[in-house]
């Protein structure tokens, strides 16, 4: 058995259901605070481009966070 291929299907203009909206790509600068869902509350130090963000999380730890951003909230 072969895995299946993630492809995106395209909407038809004739089709009952409305069209997948793409969520927005979640943006931050250093400074920002934000809270992860494990590690808990930080501050940005780095902006890597849309890539990647640093954290820095207190007591001298840091963590690296990769792009989507789906623990990672903005407050």
């Amino acid at each position: 058995m072969e895995p299946s291929r993630a492809t995106t299907r395209r909407h038809l203009s004739t089709s009952p259901f409305k069209p997948r909206v793409p969520e927005p790509v979640k943006t931050f600068e250093e400074g920002d605070r934000v809270s992860h869902d494990k590690e808990g509350l930080g501050r940005i130090t780095a902006v890597e481009g849309t890539h990647a963000v640093v954290v820095d999380l207190g007591g001298g730890r840091l963590l690296r966070v990769v792009s989507p951003f789906d623990k990672l909230h903005l407050l």
